[in-house]
């Protein structure tokens, strides 16, 4: 697929996400309803206490982790997250940075931008921004920001080596990168890798895990390491509604999918822009 087409597919995939708040790298929200959204959530690394900090509807259950967690965040710093969804990660930036702090949200999605400045003005978060655009060409001015962190989003890119030179021209010397992402251990069957549906679920778009590190460092990122990593557990493709029909439309026997999930990790990655 040609990069434009991809950047329409997932563009009209996640407006989509924001009406019938189903998932996209986590299980189906559907059938059980914000209970199972609590429950995906805090099987990635939120808690119970960043769950209940933020607006309702600022959690889709689109993430494949949590990169505030590692992100050590203080108050008064300036966080731009890529692909900040309805804003639920920008919200719980925010309540760490404070009000001396500034949280900036990306993302090419008009819809999802009107429910994250929905989200923003019900929780009166005045330290918060929500910016169109998209994160191969990031609105924001070169050294403008101290931390950026993405949740299951870069992976979706056609051009990952755009977005992460774009991550370092904004961050200030001394920055960090802190990204959850997914990226693959073994090649993918063609067939997925091929997929619409697989892309939009996050699949088919994932680079293999050496070449990610290693696209992060040739954007001249210094200390790039991963400082977690967990194999996608199968009942997250299995149960999401985009995998499934990428399964009976593909006609994929339960040991394919078996085979598809074992290939995908979630990781964290730390990089820093050198003083």
């Amino acid at each position: 697929m040609k990069e434009a087409e991809i950047k329409k597919i997932v563009r009209e995939g996640y407006a989509e996400r924001v009406k019938t708040k189903t998932s996209c790298c986590a299980p189906s929200a559907c059938c059980g309803g914000d209970n199972q959204l609590q429950t995906i959530s805090k099987a990635i690394g939120y808690t119970d206490e960043e769950l209940g900090s933020v607006p309702e509807d600022a959690n889709l259950g689109l993430g494949c982790g949590n990169p505030i967690a590692l992100a050590s965040l203080t108050e008064g710093e300036t966080v731009l997250d890529l692909g900040s969804g309805a804003g639920f990660d920008c919200f719980l930036a925010a309540n760490k940075v404070g009000a001396k702090g500034k949280v900036i949200g990306v993302d090419m999605t008009p819809e999802m931008l009107e429910k994250a400045r929905e989200n923003a003005e019900k929780g009166d978060y005045e330290n918060v921004e929500f910016r169109l655009g998209e994160i191969e060409n990031i609105p924001a001015a070169d050294n403008s920001v101290d931390v950026v962190i993405s949740n299951c989003v870069i992976n979706l890119s056609p051009n990952k080596k755009e977005v992460f030179g774009e991550a370092f021209r904004v961050l200030k010397p001394g920055g960090r990168l802190m990204v959850s992402d997914i990226v693959l251990l073994k090649e993918l069957p063609d067939i997925i890798r091929s997929s619409v549906a697989a892309y939009v679920g996050c699949i088919s778009g994932a680079m293999m895990k050496e070449e990610y590190l290693e696209t992060i460092k040739n954007a001249n990122f210094s200390e790039v390491r991963v400082l977690d990593e967990t194999v996608f557990p199968i009942e997250f493709l299995a149960n999401d509604p985009t995998v499934k029909a990428m399964i009976n439309k593909m006609d994929l026997s339960a040991e394919a999918v078996k085979e598809a999930a074992s290939s995908v990790a979630s990781i964290k990655v730390q990089g820093i822009k050198p003083e």
